[in-house]
């Protein structure tokens, strides 16, 4: 019976995770993926010796949803959390010489537990970090989901509240740079809104750090398709779908170069623009506003040192072109006494099509700068990873445009960070999107599954088709 049967296409976090609830639901699911392998744009290669994440990946301790497929794919071990929130922040212009700030959390309820770290923020003055305190208090009383909040820019909001041009680059665009891909003036106020509340003004523990210890790929793809294989899944790799269309009968046909399959249900899980190609007439209402979604870019610049040249796990960097600086080299394999630096940079537009000799001419003297143990190491590797359609820009107005896990036609589903989950374009946002269509499909088809998975609220507005 067709009804009982799933397609779900695209192989990335959302699609892996409508997958996987489908089928732990009892359908038979099949997953398409074009690429030789599952993920998306959070994955791993080979480069030599190395294994090289594709970009630096970290999430939040509030990043229920990504957690929960962590657990689901038995791979959270290998992505720990701080303890407690721990960032530290080296303003390498700062009068006097380079200065070191840190913002960590302590055990007392919010918003005190960011308060102590504040008051010696020492990249802010005493007045600035009074205003900034002002600024968080006005934005918990904020609602991220009131559509009106949607149409502001963050800058204009912060500009309201006294944010001065210092407090901005050293502490609201530090994370929201980071976290949204966009700097405030190129950003939603109710996205921003969502990230600084939920991350620092609702649990004391919810910004805690994690990142993966080991390679993306060994998460997203070898564990990922473990799961998938155990929940009964069929997965078909370097399989595109070319068409997605329905029959007289109302059942779905999904074409691929290779074979045609019938199912009760479709998820699409792809870039809208990729979407916008499969879906037939009348899905949506305005399927061409998924052309409007624009995209934004994340460069990571790569460097392997013959020695140690920094002895903390990561950093954040003001003064400087550079973002954050993670230490990359247990989990790439390097194995020589050399280290291996990863340089994330968000919002890249300006370096994102620069040749690879004028980003090292840009960049290595900055980490000189900044580690000046790397002024005498020998660089053996420097090479980048693009992304340029890393995520979709968070510009005001946005949320309009990002429409809900259903359409109009029955049966056919969305999935992807850029679908309305009321997140900005994370692993977090990517997850809860693959849920929401796994949801949605159960529930049409009368089934509900029995153990949701912990942490998501299904009650999250967001706008839908139907």
């Amino acid at each position: 019976m067709s009804d009982n049967r799933a397609v779900v296409v695209g192989g990335g976090l959302a699609g892996v995770t409508a997958a996987l609830e489908l089928a732990d639901a009892g359908l038979e699911v099949t997953l398409l993926e074009g690429r030789p392998r599952l993920g998306g744009l959070a994955f791993s290669f080979r480069r030599g010796e190395l294994t090289v994440d594709n970009g630096q990946h970290v999430y939040l301790r509030c990043c229920t949803a990504y957690r929960w497929f962590l657990d689901r794919i038995d791979g959270a071990a290998l992505a720990p959390l701080q303890d407690r929130l721990d960032v530290p922040v080296l303003d390498v212009a700062a009068p006097g010489g380079p200065k070191l700030g840190r913002l960590r959390r302590n055990s007392l309820p919010v918003p005190l537990h960011l308060s102590s770290s504040l008051a010696r923020y020492p990249h802010l003055s005493l007045a600035e970090r009074a205003a900034v305190g002002r600024a968080a208090l006005a934005l918990r009383a904020l609602d991220p989901a009131d559509p009106a909040l949607d149409g502001v820019d963050f800058a204009t909001w912060l500009g309201r509240y006294g944010q001065s041009r210092r407090s901005v680059e050293a502490l609201w665009d530090l994370i929201g740079i980071a976290t949204l891909n966009a700097p405030a003036g190129r950003c939603s106020l109710g996205l921003a809104a969502m990230v600084f509340k939920t991350a620092l003004l609702t649990e004391p523990g919810a910004a805690d750090i994690g990142w993966a210890r080991v390679p993306l790929g060994d998460l997203h793809d070898t564990l990922a398709r473990k799961a998938l294989t155990a929940a009964g899944v069929r997965t078909e790799l370097r399989a595109r779908a070319s068409a997605v269309t329905r029959t007289a009968e109302g059942t779905w046909r999904v074409a691929t170069d290779g074979e045609v399959l019938e199912a009760g249900t479709v998820v699409l899980a792809v870039p809208q623009r990729e979407a916008h190609g499969l879906l037939p007439a009348g899905a949506l209402d305005d399927p061409d506003t998924l052309l409007d979604i624009g995209t934004a870019p994340i460069l990571n610049v790569h460097v392997v040192y013959d020695r140690k040249v920094l002895r903390q796990p990561f950093f954040a960097a003001l003064g400087t072109p550079v973002q954050w600086v993670f230490d990359r080299t247990d989990s790439s394999g390097l194995a020589d006494g050399g280290q291996y630096l990863a340089l994330s940079q968000s919002a890249a537009q300006a370096d994102i099509e620069e040749p690879v000799a004028v980003l090292r001419t840009k960049y290595l003297p900055e980490l000189e700068r900044l580690l000046p143990a790397a002024r005498g190491a020998k660089v053996r590797d420097f090479f980048v990873t693009r992304e340029r359609t890393a995520t979709f820009a968070p510009t005001p107005g946005v949320g309009r445009l990002r429409p809900g896990n259903r359409t109009h036609a029955p049966g056919l589903f969305l999935a992807g960070a850029w679908t309305a989950t009321g997140w900005p374009a994370t692993m977090e946002g990517a997850v809860r999107s693959g849920i929401g269509a796994a949801h949605h499909a159960l529930t049409t088809l009368g089934r509900h599954h029995e153990h949701p998975p912990p942490g998501y609220a299904w009650g999250t507005r967001s706008r839908s088709a139907v």
